[in-house]
Protein backbone atom coordinates (compact mmCIF):
# COMPACT_ATOMS: atom_id res chain seq x y z
CA UNK A 1 0.00 0.00 0.00
CA UNK A 2 1.50 3.67 -0.92
CA UNK A 3 2.49 5.03 1.57
CA UNK A 4 1.44 9.46 2.28
CA UNK A 5 4.22 12.01 3.25
CA UNK A 6 2.96 15.54 4.07
CA UNK A 7 4.10 16.26 7.20
CA UNK A 8 6.95 18.92 8.10
CA UNK A 9 10.00 17.40 8.66
CA UNK A 10 12.56 20.64 9.06
CA UNK A 11 15.32 19.16 7.93
CA UNK A 12 18.21 20.57 6.20
CA UNK A 13 20.52 19.33 3.57
CA UNK A 14 23.16 18.30 6.16
CA UNK A 15 20.96 16.00 8.18
CA UNK A 16 20.31 14.30 5.34
CA UNK A 17 23.55 11.90 4.81
CA UNK A 18 24.54 13.14 1.85
CA UNK A 19 27.92 12.07 1.02
CA UNK A 20 30.37 15.17 1.53
CA UNK A 21 31.14 15.21 -2.00
CA UNK A 22 27.62 15.46 -3.39
CA UNK A 23 26.86 17.71 -0.33
CA UNK A 24 29.59 20.59 -1.33
CA UNK A 25 27.93 20.33 -4.83
CA UNK A 26 24.89 21.98 -3.11
CA UNK A 27 26.77 24.49 -0.96
CA UNK A 28 28.50 25.00 -4.36
CA UNK A 29 24.99 25.73 -5.85
CA UNK A 30 23.99 28.22 -3.50
CA UNK A 31 21.24 25.66 -1.78
CA UNK A 32 20.63 27.01 1.57
CA UNK A 33 18.00 25.07 2.72
CA UNK A 34 15.45 22.10 1.35
CA UNK A 35 12.14 23.12 -0.29
CA UNK A 36 9.66 21.29 1.10
CA UNK A 37 9.30 18.94 -1.90
CA UNK A 38 12.97 18.30 -1.47
CA UNK A 39 12.71 18.28 2.30
CA UNK A 40 9.81 15.40 2.03
CA UNK A 41 11.32 13.37 -1.08
CA UNK A 42 14.76 13.15 -0.82
CA UNK A 43 14.59 11.46 2.57
CA UNK A 44 12.00 8.78 1.01
CA UNK A 45 14.23 8.10 -2.60
CA UNK A 46 17.52 8.12 -0.40
CA UNK A 47 15.58 4.67 1.31
CA UNK A 48 15.77 3.29 -2.18
CA UNK A 49 11.94 4.12 -2.68
CA UNK A 50 9.56 4.43 -5.41
CA UNK A 51 8.18 7.88 -4.94
CA UNK A 52 5.27 9.96 -6.64
CA UNK A 53 5.72 13.45 -5.97
CA UNK A 54 2.93 16.26 -6.36
CA UNK A 55 4.31 19.95 -6.55
CA UNK A 56 3.82 23.09 -8.10
CA UNK A 57 5.73 23.63 -10.79
CA UNK A 58 8.79 26.26 -9.67
CA UNK A 59 9.10 24.30 -6.35
CA UNK A 60 12.74 22.83 -6.66
CA UNK A 61 11.57 18.98 -7.77
CA UNK A 62 15.16 18.79 -9.96
CA UNK A 63 17.06 18.89 -6.91
CA UNK A 64 14.62 16.56 -5.14
CA UNK A 65 15.89 13.57 -7.77
CA UNK A 66 19.03 14.57 -8.97
CA UNK A 67 20.69 14.82 -5.49
CA UNK A 68 19.54 10.77 -4.83
CA UNK A 69 20.28 9.63 -7.71
CA UNK A 70 24.09 11.22 -7.23
CA UNK A 71 24.45 10.16 -3.54
CA UNK A 72 23.19 6.45 -5.33
CA UNK A 73 26.00 6.14 -8.25
CA UNK A 74 28.95 7.67 -6.36
CA UNK A 75 29.37 4.03 -5.28
CA UNK A 76 29.28 1.25 -7.92
CA UNK A 77 30.22 1.01 -11.37
CA UNK A 78 31.03 4.15 -13.82
CA UNK A 79 30.95 4.45 -17.50
CA UNK A 80 27.44 2.80 -18.36
CA UNK A 81 23.63 4.45 -17.90
CA UNK A 82 22.48 3.72 -14.29
CA UNK A 83 20.21 6.65 -13.98
CA UNK A 84 17.66 7.46 -16.85
CA UNK A 85 15.62 10.78 -16.84
CA UNK A 86 13.00 11.38 -19.00
CA UNK A 87 11.89 15.05 -19.66
CA UNK A 88 9.28 16.29 -22.35
CA UNK A 89 11.51 19.23 -24.15
CA UNK A 90 14.96 19.54 -24.95
CA UNK A 91 15.19 22.83 -23.00
CA UNK A 92 14.37 21.30 -19.64
CA UNK A 93 16.41 18.19 -20.84
CA UNK A 94 19.37 20.41 -21.20
CA UNK A 95 18.76 22.51 -17.75
CA UNK A 96 18.20 18.90 -15.88
CA UNK A 97 21.87 18.14 -17.34
CA UNK A 98 23.20 21.10 -15.96
CA UNK A 99 22.01 20.49 -12.74
CA UNK A 100 23.21 16.93 -12.41
CA UNK A 101 26.65 18.75 -13.29
CA UNK A 102 26.54 21.64 -11.11
CA UNK A 103 25.54 19.31 -8.20
CA UNK A 104 27.82 16.75 -9.22
CA UNK A 105 30.72 18.82 -9.82
CA UNK A 106 33.07 17.33 -7.30
CA UNK A 107 32.09 13.70 -8.50
CA UNK A 108 33.12 11.72 -11.61
CA UNK A 109 29.83 10.93 -12.72
CA UNK A 110 28.87 12.11 -16.19
CA UNK A 111 25.76 13.09 -18.04
CA UNK A 112 24.23 13.78 -20.86
CA UNK A 113 21.63 15.23 -22.98
CA UNK A 114 19.89 13.52 -25.67
CA UNK A 115 17.03 15.27 -27.61
CA UNK A 116 15.58 15.41 -31.05
CA UNK A 117 16.60 18.93 -33.52
CA UNK A 118 19.97 18.27 -33.28
CA UNK A 119 22.43 15.82 -34.98
CA UNK A 120 23.10 12.48 -33.49
CA UNK A 121 26.43 12.57 -33.67
CA UNK A 122 27.62 14.53 -30.95
CA UNK A 123 25.43 12.32 -28.36
CA UNK A 124 26.26 9.27 -29.78
CA UNK A 125 29.87 10.23 -28.80
CA UNK A 126 29.05 11.50 -25.43
CA UNK A 127 27.27 7.75 -24.81
CA UNK A 128 30.19 5.95 -26.14
CA UNK A 129 32.96 8.07 -23.70
CA UNK A 130 30.55 6.29 -20.78
CA UNK A 131 27.57 8.88 -19.13
CA UNK A 132 26.30 7.58 -15.55
CA UNK A 133 22.80 9.98 -15.70
CA UNK A 134 21.11 10.04 -19.45
CA UNK A 135 18.51 12.39 -19.70
CA UNK A 136 16.43 12.37 -22.76
CA UNK A 137 13.63 13.11 -24.64
CA UNK A 138 11.34 10.45 -25.30
CA UNK A 139 11.43 10.32 -29.12
CA UNK A 140 15.00 10.69 -29.76
CA UNK A 141 15.80 8.33 -27.01
CA UNK A 142 13.77 5.72 -28.75
CA UNK A 143 16.08 6.16 -31.48
CA UNK A 144 19.13 5.73 -29.67
CA UNK A 145 17.70 2.35 -28.79
CA UNK A 146 17.37 1.35 -31.85
CA UNK A 147 20.39 2.15 -33.30
CA UNK A 148 22.01 -0.04 -30.84
CA UNK A 149 24.05 3.52 -29.35
CA UNK A 150 22.37 3.25 -25.72
CA UNK A 151 22.17 0.14 -23.72
CA UNK A 152 19.03 0.57 -21.01
CA UNK A 153 19.58 -2.65 -19.30
CA UNK A 154 21.72 -1.45 -16.37
CA UNK A 155 19.44 1.77 -15.59
CA UNK A 156 19.02 1.36 -11.70
CA UNK A 157 16.99 4.72 -11.60
CA UNK A 158 14.43 6.10 -13.86
CA UNK A 159 12.61 9.59 -13.50
CA UNK A 160 10.02 11.05 -15.22
CA UNK A 161 9.62 13.99 -14.72
CA UNK A 162 6.92 16.80 -15.40
CA UNK A 163 4.93 13.30 -16.60
CA UNK A 164 1.62 15.47 -16.80
CA UNK A 165 3.36 17.78 -19.55
CA UNK A 166 4.38 14.15 -21.48
CA UNK A 167 1.35 13.07 -21.57
CA UNK A 168 -0.39 16.38 -22.68
CA UNK A 169 2.00 15.96 -25.54
CA UNK A 170 1.14 12.56 -26.30
CA UNK A 171 4.42 10.57 -24.99
CA UNK A 172 2.74 8.19 -23.19
CA UNK A 173 3.19 5.52 -25.60
CA UNK A 174 6.68 6.17 -26.12
CA UNK A 175 7.19 5.86 -22.50
CA UNK A 176 5.28 2.45 -22.38
CA UNK A 177 7.83 1.50 -25.72
CA UNK A 178 10.84 3.04 -23.12
CA UNK A 179 9.99 0.98 -20.55
CA UNK A 180 9.85 -2.18 -22.00
CA UNK A 181 14.02 -1.69 -22.60
CA UNK A 182 14.52 -0.94 -18.66
CA UNK A 183 15.18 -3.93 -15.49
CA UNK A 184 12.14 -4.57 -14.11
CA UNK A 185 14.35 -4.28 -10.78
CA UNK A 186 14.97 -0.55 -10.26
CA UNK A 187 13.93 2.46 -8.53
CA UNK A 188 11.04 4.96 -9.88
CA UNK A 189 10.70 8.68 -9.01
CA UNK A 190 7.84 9.92 -10.52
CA UNK A 191 7.14 13.90 -10.68
CA UNK A 192 4.13 15.80 -11.63
CA UNK A 193 2.30 19.14 -11.02
CA UNK A 194 -0.95 17.83 -12.16
CA UNK A 195 -2.64 14.64 -11.97
CA UNK A 196 -4.82 13.49 -15.22
CA UNK A 197 -6.55 10.25 -15.25
CA UNK A 198 -3.56 9.03 -17.96
CA UNK A 199 -1.00 9.91 -15.32
CA UNK A 200 -2.48 7.92 -12.18
CA UNK A 201 -2.92 4.90 -14.48
CA UNK A 202 0.74 5.44 -15.44
CA UNK A 203 1.38 5.85 -12.46
CA UNK A 204 0.11 2.76 -10.77
CA UNK A 205 1.71 0.62 -13.53
CA UNK A 206 5.06 1.31 -13.01
CA UNK A 207 5.51 2.34 -9.40
CA UNK A 208 5.92 -0.63 -6.88
CA UNK A 209 4.60 0.86 -3.51
CA UNK A 210 5.87 3.99 -3.83
CA UNK A 211 5.44 6.90 -1.00
CA UNK A 212 3.19 9.60 -2.46
CA UNK A 213 5.00 13.32 -1.30
CA UNK A 214 2.15 16.08 -2.29
CA UNK A 215 2.42 19.65 -1.42
CA UNK A 216 -0.28 21.97 -0.97
CA UNK A 217 -3.18 21.33 -3.56
CA UNK A 218 -2.66 20.78 -7.25
CA UNK A 219 -2.29 24.93 -8.49
CA UNK A 220 -0.18 27.32 -8.82
CA UNK A 221 2.24 28.62 -5.83
CA UNK A 222 0.51 30.67 -3.26
CA UNK A 223 3.25 32.72 -4.08
CA UNK A 224 1.80 33.61 -6.96
CA UNK A 225 -0.94 36.84 -7.10
CA UNK A 226 -3.69 36.49 -10.05
CA UNK A 227 -5.62 39.18 -11.76
CA UNK A 228 -7.59 39.62 -14.66
CA UNK A 229 -7.82 42.29 -17.38
CA UNK A 230 -10.93 42.05 -19.62
CA UNK A 231 -10.31 43.10 -22.65
CA UNK A 232 -11.13 42.37 -26.82
CA UNK A 233 -8.82 40.52 -28.68
CA UNK A 234 -8.67 43.86 -30.87
CA UNK A 235 -7.33 46.33 -27.74
CA UNK A 236 -4.76 43.51 -26.67
CA UNK A 237 -1.29 44.59 -28.01
CA UNK A 238 -1.64 48.38 -27.38
CA UNK A 239 -3.07 47.23 -23.85
CA UNK A 240 0.45 45.32 -23.12
CA UNK A 241 2.51 48.37 -24.06
CA UNK A 242 0.59 50.42 -21.50
CA UNK A 243 0.99 48.13 -19.15
CA UNK A 244 5.01 47.85 -19.41
CA UNK A 245 5.07 51.28 -19.73
CA UNK A 246 3.27 51.18 -15.98
CA UNK A 247 4.35 48.46 -14.06
CA UNK A 248 7.82 48.24 -12.71
CA UNK A 249 8.90 44.79 -13.44
CA UNK A 250 12.23 42.25 -13.78
CA UNK A 251 11.89 39.40 -15.78
CA UNK A 252 8.83 39.44 -17.93
CA UNK A 253 7.47 36.02 -19.90
CA UNK A 254 3.98 36.47 -22.43
CA UNK A 255 2.52 33.61 -23.04
CA UNK A 256 0.44 33.44 -26.63
CA UNK A 257 -1.75 30.83 -28.58
CA UNK A 258 0.27 30.39 -31.77
CA UNK A 259 3.81 30.33 -33.12
CA UNK A 260 2.67 32.82 -35.55
CA UNK A 261 1.69 35.38 -32.53
CA UNK A 262 4.34 35.26 -30.16
CA UNK A 263 6.66 35.72 -33.55
CA UNK A 264 4.53 38.83 -34.32
CA UNK A 265 4.08 40.02 -30.41
CA UNK A 266 7.89 40.23 -30.18
CA UNK A 267 8.46 41.99 -33.31
CA UNK A 268 6.06 44.70 -31.98
CA UNK A 269 8.14 44.95 -28.34
CA UNK A 270 11.10 45.19 -30.41
CA UNK A 271 9.79 48.15 -32.44
CA UNK A 272 8.67 49.77 -28.60
CA UNK A 273 12.42 49.46 -27.88
CA UNK A 274 12.10 46.74 -25.84
CA UNK A 275 14.65 44.03 -25.01
CA UNK A 276 12.90 40.83 -26.27
CA UNK A 277 12.67 37.62 -27.79
CA UNK A 278 10.69 34.89 -29.17
CA UNK A 279 10.52 31.25 -28.25
CA UNK A 280 8.66 28.98 -30.31
CA UNK A 281 9.23 25.11 -31.81
CA UNK A 282 9.89 26.40 -35.10
CA UNK A 283 13.39 27.59 -34.11
CA UNK A 284 16.55 25.98 -34.47
CA UNK A 285 18.04 24.38 -30.92
CA UNK A 286 20.75 27.13 -31.34
CA UNK A 287 18.13 29.81 -31.21
CA UNK A 288 15.95 28.45 -28.90
CA UNK A 289 18.84 28.02 -26.23
CA UNK A 290 20.33 31.79 -27.24
CA UNK A 291 16.50 33.09 -26.28
CA UNK A 292 16.34 31.22 -22.81
CA UNK A 293 19.92 32.09 -21.97
CA UNK A 294 19.62 35.33 -23.04
CA UNK A 295 16.33 35.82 -21.01
CA UNK A 296 18.04 34.11 -17.91
CA UNK A 297 21.29 36.04 -18.24
CA UNK A 298 19.87 39.51 -18.38
CA UNK A 299 20.11 39.92 -22.16
CA UNK A 300 16.67 40.01 -22.71
CA UNK A 301 13.73 41.53 -20.52
CA UNK A 302 10.68 39.48 -21.93
CA UNK A 303 10.56 36.65 -23.63
CA UNK A 304 7.30 36.09 -25.13
CA UNK A 305 6.60 32.06 -25.46
CA UNK A 306 3.68 29.31 -26.78
CA UNK A 307 2.97 26.42 -24.09
CA UNK A 308 4.42 24.02 -26.16
CA UNK A 309 8.02 26.02 -26.30
CA UNK A 310 8.01 26.93 -22.63
CA UNK A 311 8.17 23.59 -20.79
CA UNK A 312 11.97 23.99 -20.33
CA UNK A 313 11.85 27.45 -18.84
CA UNK A 314 12.92 27.42 -15.04
CA UNK A 315 14.16 31.34 -14.67
CA UNK A 316 14.33 32.18 -11.23
CA UNK A 317 13.79 35.69 -11.38
CA UNK A 318 10.89 36.18 -13.64
CA UNK A 319 8.74 38.43 -12.01
CA UNK A 320 5.53 38.45 -14.52
CA UNK A 321 3.38 36.15 -16.75
CA UNK A 322 1.37 37.69 -18.73
CA UNK A 323 -1.59 35.39 -20.58
CA UNK A 324 -1.83 37.66 -24.04
CA UNK A 325 -3.76 34.30 -24.75
CA UNK A 326 -5.75 32.34 -22.08
CA UNK A 327 -4.63 28.97 -22.44
CA UNK A 328 -6.81 25.89 -23.69
CA UNK A 329 -7.02 24.29 -20.01
CA UNK A 330 -6.97 24.55 -16.51
CA UNK A 331 -3.53 22.51 -16.30
CA UNK A 332 -2.02 24.94 -18.86
CA UNK A 333 -2.78 27.72 -16.95
CA UNK A 334 -0.86 26.10 -13.74
CA UNK A 335 1.98 25.58 -15.58
CA UNK A 336 2.24 28.84 -17.26
CA UNK A 337 1.90 30.32 -14.20
CA UNK A 338 4.43 28.25 -12.11
CA UNK A 339 6.74 30.24 -14.06
CA UNK A 340 6.84 32.72 -11.80
CA UNK A 341 6.69 32.85 -7.29
CA UNK A 342 9.36 30.22 -7.77
CA UNK A 343 11.41 28.62 -4.87
CA UNK A 344 8.98 30.49 -2.62
CA UNK A 345 9.77 34.16 -4.47
CA UNK A 346 6.81 36.04 -5.28
CA UNK A 347 5.65 36.49 -8.52
CA UNK A 348 2.52 37.99 -10.53
CA UNK A 349 0.60 36.71 -13.24
CA UNK A 350 -1.86 38.76 -15.42
CA UNK A 351 -4.07 37.37 -17.93
CA UNK A 352 -5.83 39.35 -20.59
CA UNK A 353 -9.53 37.26 -20.67
CA UNK A 354 -12.10 37.70 -24.05
CA UNK A 355 -15.48 37.40 -22.49
CA UNK A 356 -15.94 33.85 -24.10
CA UNK A 357 -13.17 32.91 -21.77
CA UNK A 358 -15.47 32.74 -18.57
CA UNK A 359 -16.38 29.23 -18.61
CA UNK A 360 -12.34 28.79 -18.19
CA UNK A 361 -12.02 31.12 -16.20
CA UNK A 362 -14.42 29.89 -13.60
CA UNK A 363 -13.05 26.47 -13.73
CA UNK A 364 -9.15 28.13 -12.67
CA UNK A 365 -10.84 29.63 -9.65
CA UNK A 366 -12.18 26.18 -8.45
CA UNK A 367 -8.64 25.64 -8.40
CA UNK A 368 -7.61 28.07 -6.42
CA UNK A 369 -10.45 28.35 -4.25
CA UNK A 370 -10.82 32.23 -5.11
CA UNK A 371 -12.16 34.44 -7.44
CA UNK A 372 -9.82 36.10 -9.57
CA UNK A 373 -9.38 39.99 -9.38
CA UNK A 374 -10.78 41.84 -12.18
CA UNK A 375 -8.79 45.07 -13.32
CA UNK A 376 -9.14 48.12 -15.42
CA UNK A 377 -5.65 49.46 -16.60
CA UNK A 378 -5.78 52.96 -15.60
CA UNK A 379 -5.18 55.56 -18.24
CA UNK A 380 -6.04 53.18 -20.58
CA UNK A 381 -8.26 54.09 -22.99
CA UNK A 382 -10.69 51.51 -23.93
CA UNK A 383 -13.02 53.29 -26.27
CA UNK A 384 -16.96 51.61 -26.81
CA UNK A 385 -15.32 48.42 -24.41
CA UNK A 386 -15.78 49.25 -20.67
CA UNK A 387 -14.49 46.08 -18.43
CA UNK A 388 -16.54 44.67 -15.59
CA UNK A 389 -13.98 44.89 -12.46
CA UNK A 390 -13.92 44.21 -9.12
CA UNK A 391 -11.56 43.59 -6.03
CA UNK A 392 -11.26 39.93 -5.54
CA UNK A 393 -11.45 40.38 -1.50
CA UNK A 394 -15.02 41.36 -2.16
CA UNK A 395 -15.71 37.91 -3.97
CA UNK A 396 -13.78 35.44 -1.75
CA UNK A 397 -14.62 32.11 -2.94
CA UNK A 398 -16.79 31.09 -5.88
CA UNK A 399 -19.87 29.47 -5.47
CA UNK A 400 -20.97 27.85 -8.68
CA UNK A 401 -23.18 25.06 -6.72
CA UNK A 402 -25.85 27.77 -5.28
CA UNK A 403 -28.08 28.79 -8.00
CA UNK A 404 -28.70 32.11 -6.06
CA UNK A 405 -25.04 33.00 -7.19
CA UNK A 406 -25.73 31.95 -11.11
CA UNK A 407 -26.70 35.75 -12.22
CA UNK A 408 -23.59 37.21 -10.23
CA UNK A 409 -21.15 34.81 -11.89
CA UNK A 410 -23.08 35.37 -15.53
CA UNK A 411 -22.62 39.44 -14.91
CA UNK A 412 -19.02 39.94 -16.39
CA UNK A 413 -19.88 37.43 -19.07
CA UNK A 414 -23.22 39.20 -19.96
CA UNK A 415 -21.86 42.99 -20.11
CA UNK A 416 -18.89 41.84 -22.00
CA UNK A 417 -21.33 39.98 -24.75
CA UNK A 418 -23.81 43.29 -25.09
CA UNK A 419 -20.25 45.99 -25.29
CA UNK A 420 -19.06 43.31 -27.86
CA UNK A 421 -22.33 43.15 -29.73
CA UNK A 422 -23.27 47.25 -29.42
CA UNK A 423 -19.19 47.95 -30.36
CA UNK A 424 -19.71 45.75 -33.77
CA UNK A 425 -20.53 47.60 -36.56
CA UNK A 426 -23.39 46.14 -38.49
CA UNK A 427 -22.21 45.45 -41.83
CA UNK A 428 -19.61 43.00 -40.64
CA UNK A 429 -20.50 39.21 -40.37
CA UNK A 430 -18.54 36.12 -39.14
CA UNK A 431 -17.59 35.49 -42.27
CA UNK A 432 -15.02 38.03 -41.76
CA UNK A 433 -13.53 36.54 -39.37
CA UNK A 434 -12.15 33.33 -39.65
CA UNK A 435 -11.94 32.34 -36.11
CA UNK A 436 -14.91 31.90 -36.02
CA UNK A 437 -18.37 30.45 -36.64
CA UNK A 438 -22.12 30.27 -35.72
CA UNK A 439 -23.30 27.93 -33.26
CA UNK A 440 -25.61 25.51 -34.92
CA UNK A 441 -26.63 24.80 -31.79
CA UNK A 442 -27.43 28.32 -30.51
CA UNK A 443 -27.33 30.45 -33.32
CA UNK A 444 -26.72 33.92 -31.12
CA UNK A 445 -23.34 32.31 -29.67
CA UNK A 446 -20.45 31.68 -31.44
CA UNK A 447 -18.08 28.96 -31.37
CA UNK A 448 -14.52 29.02 -31.65
CA UNK A 449 -12.39 26.80 -33.34
CA UNK A 450 -9.02 27.71 -32.24
CA UNK A 451 -9.66 26.95 -28.19
CA UNK A 452 -9.53 23.17 -28.33
CA UNK A 453 -5.77 22.25 -28.12
CA UNK A 454 -4.87 20.58 -31.72
CA UNK A 455 -1.56 17.64 -32.38
CA UNK A 456 1.21 19.19 -33.02
CA UNK A 457 4.54 17.86 -34.47
CA UNK A 458 7.37 18.42 -31.52
CA UNK A 459 10.81 18.44 -32.45
CA UNK A 460 12.22 17.69 -29.47
CA UNK A 461 10.68 14.30 -29.87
Amino acid sequence: MAQWSQGVLSLNFEEMDLNPRVLAGVKASGYTKPTPIQEQAIPVALKGRDVLALSQTGTGKTAGFMLPILQRLITGSLGSARALIVAPTRELAEQIRQSAADLGKNTKIRSVAIYGGVSKGPQVKALNRGAEIVVGCPGRLLDHVSDGSIDLSRVEVLVLDEADTMCDMGFLPDIRRILAHLPKQRQTLFFAATMPDEIRVLSNDILDDPTTVQIGIIAPANTVSHALYPVTDALKKRLLLHMLQQTATGRVLIFTRTKYRARVLARDLEKAKYRVAALQSNLSQNRRLQAITGFRDGKYDILVATDLASRGIHVSEISHVINFDMPNTVDAYIHRIGRTGRVERSGEAFTFALPEDEVLVRKIEAVLGARIERRCLPNFDYGNFTPDVWDSRDHPKPQRKDPRHRDDEQAWTTAHRRQRTSARPSSKSTQSRPDTQRNPNNPRRRRFRGRSPASAVNPDR
